[in-house]
């Protein structure tokens, strides 16, 4: 069985979470295959950049965005010689006689179009209805968004939930306090992590650091500047906290895990999410996690987290305050978190990807 992986995402300016799901998976798919499978990642362009990846990626020789244009029409290049074709994102390749699967992260261009560009959430929505017409299964990461793409795209395939699992490139080194020093000033924080972009959160984040309660803790954001105009640095000095901010943007892995292991809390406040990795990583390692209540990361967080109202600053700040004072609760959070974590396991994940597959084939 030939199967073709869509892994364009890593070539994206921002690759984000989508990104980090691709060549997870792609890694993974790879790993389990039985010695007959074939697994080629595709892409529009060169296959530089930030590939890291085990398998053969080709080329569909067309420029990103010229293909991206293209693909809303259900034209131009697709990948050749494959039985099944796997989108990780609705950049969805024209239907050719084979089988298509294609993951659905998210429901935010329908539910919050605002916290997208008018373009992203244009061309998501139009993705979506393809992918709702032409995919034989839709795959979502959480029970929560397969409800949802049921409820808003009522597609003619099968939707299915595959969780994704924890990056396996997320181990804490030995030098992490070494790694640390290169961003964080020094003392305890609370760490954020995801792209600064409107949908996350930030600013009932920031709002929630300027309550009196919290007027010594400090905050580390962590990841890169997406659209919008969200910039970090200057809504904290507008608050008045600037100097208990610090904005790190894009890290590597070892220094990722390195900030993550001297959080004291993850805090994840955003408006909406698919599945929301942090949330994951972060169990994972050890670390407290505070989420809004957003159905998809209460999901992943499975009763190990704490949570408030989603744009809740007020809240945010009684929950931060009262994670941070009550070393019980922190003791318990870390120690059901780890629990939690260990449900969610890439491998796992492939198998279930590798069966689908057959099955479709077949």
């Amino acid at each position: 069985m030939r199967v073709a992986l869509m892994v364009e995402q890593l070539q994206s300016r921002v690759p984000g979470g989508t990104g980090r799901y691709a060549a997870e998976l792609a890694r993974a798919l790879e790993q389990t295959r039985a010695p007959a499978d074939e697994l080629v990642g595709w892409m529009a362009g060169g296959t530089g950049g930030r590939l890291d990846l085990p398998i053969r990626v080709r080329s569909l020789g067309t420029h990103s965005l010229l293909l991206s244009r293209l693909w809303e029409r259900g034209l131009g290049p697709a990948p050749r010689n494959a039985e099944v074709v796997h989108a990780t994102t609705l950049l969805i390749p024209p239907r050719r006689p084979t089988a298509l699967v294609v993951t659905i992260h998210d429901v935010v261009p329908w539910t919050h179009p605002e916290t997208l560009t008018p373009r992203g959430a244009g061309f998501h929505r139009r993705m979506g209805a393809r992918a709702a017409r032409e995919a034989d299964v839709i795959v979502t990461p959480t029970v929560a968004v397969a409800e949802q793409v049921a409820h808003v795209l009522a597609p003619r395939g099968e939707v299915i939930t595959v969780p994704p699992g924890f990056s396996s490139n997320l181990t804490v080194p030995d030098d992490e306090r070494e790694r640390r020093a290169r961003h964080v000033p020094g003392g305890d924080y609370l760490l954020f992590v995801g792209t600064s972009e409107p949908r996350k959160g930030l600013d009932t984040l920031l709002e929630a650091m300027s309550e009196p309660s919290l007027r010594g803790e400090s905050l580390v954001v962590v990841g890169p500047r997406g659209w919008g105009g969200v910039e970090v640095g200057q809504d904290a000095q507008a608050r008045g906290i600037g100097g208990r901010v610090t904005v790190t943007g894009r890290v590597e892995d070892a220094d990722l895990a390195a900030l993550y292991a001297g959080a004291r809390l993850v805090v994840m406040p955003s408006r909406a999410e698919g599945f929301g990795l942090p949330v994951l990583e972060a169990m994972n390692l050890g670390v407290p996690v505070i989420t809004s209540d957003d159905p998809a990361m209460c999901e992943v967080g499975g009763g190990a987290t704490q949570t408030f109202p989603v744009g809740d600053p007020n809240a945010l700040g009684v929950a931060i305050a009262r994670v941070l004072n009550d070393s019980a609760l922190r003791t318990h959070m870390i120690e059901e978190g780890r629990k939690r974590a260990l449900d969610f396991d890439w491998l796992d994940s492939a198998r279930i990807m590798w069966k689908l597959y057959s099955r479709l084939v077949s």
